[in-house]
C-alpha cells in the first residue's frame, strides 16, 4: 500500500466513523475539517458523503422525536439505530477493502 491510499483510507475512516461521536458537536466537525483540509477528491466525496449522512440522522431524529410525542415515534427508533449504526459499519468495511471507490448511504438526501 502507498502512502498516499494508506492516508485515504485513514481519513475516510475517520469521516464515517465519526457518526458514533454524534452526541457531540466534534462528529460534524471531523468530515468537515477533513474536507477543507484534504485535497484528495475521494477524500472530499466521502467527507460530503458522511456530512450529509449527519445532516440525515440528525433530521431523521428530530422527526422521530416530533413522531415521539405523538405517541407513535418510539416504533421508529430502532430503524435510527440501525441506519446510524450498520450503515457507517458497511461505509468503513468497504473504505478497507477499496479506498478508491467512496461509499454512498441509502435510504438519505444529498444536500452537500
Amino acid at each position: 500500500m502507498t502512502e498516499d491510499l494508506g492516508k485515504r483510507k485513514i481519513l475516510l475512516i475517520a469521516c464515517h466513523a465519526a457518526i458514533f461521536l454524534s452526541a457531540t458537536v466534534i462528529s460534524f466537525l471531523i468530515p468537515l475539517t477533513i474536507l477543507f483540509v484534504s485535497n484528495d477528491p475521494v477524500v472530499q466525496d466521502g467527507a460530503k458523503e458522511a456530512l450529509n449522512f449527519h445532516f440525515n440522522v440528525w433530521l431523521y431524529g428530530l422527526i422521530i422525536g416530533i413522531l415521539t410525542w405523538l405517541l407513535v415515534g418510539f416504533l421508529l427508533w430502532p430503524f435510527l439505530f440501525l441506519l446510524t449504526t450498520i450503515a457507517p459499519i458497511l461505509a468503513i468495511i468497504q473504505v478497507v477493502g477499496d479506498p478508491n471507490k467512496h461509499f454512498r448511504y441509502p435510504f438519505i438526501f444529498r444536500l452537500i
